[in-house]
């Protein structure tokens, strides 16, 4: 699997495909090995927990699981739409991730 994804940490994204389509969140964590990414608020699993040490509490906790990265796409802070991402090269040389739609950097 290629080991670079098109979504970060901390980027707001929206859900295209499959039981939590249509929810927006932040990326919490990205798996680029695994082409995975946990998202805020999206496919929430039961966990059923065993008190681990003296005073905590077992019982069924709600977490998130990580979905494919193919199933998100970034949300452009300047226009407010789900987009892909272009490469583009800035003045200074480094490279930057814009906005398809509107053409502005996303990373900033």
């Amino acid at each position: 699997m290629n080991n670079k994804l098109h979504v970060r940490r901390n980027d707001t994204v929206v859900v295209i495909s499959g039981v939590s389509k249509g929810k927006k969140g932040k990326v919490l964590t990205a798996f680029p090995k695994d082409g995975r990414v946990i998202v805020e608020g999206v496919a929430i699993v039961k966990k059923h927990q065993k008190p681990r040490g003296q005073g905590m509490k077992g019982g069924i906790i709600e977490k998130e699981a990580a979905i494919s990265a193919s199933k998100v796409l970034i949300i452009c802070p300047k226009c407010g739409k789900a987009t892909r991402n272009a490469h583009t090269k800035r003045e200074d040389g480094t490279k930057a991730r814009m906005c398809k739609k509107c053409g502005a950097d996303i990373d900033n």
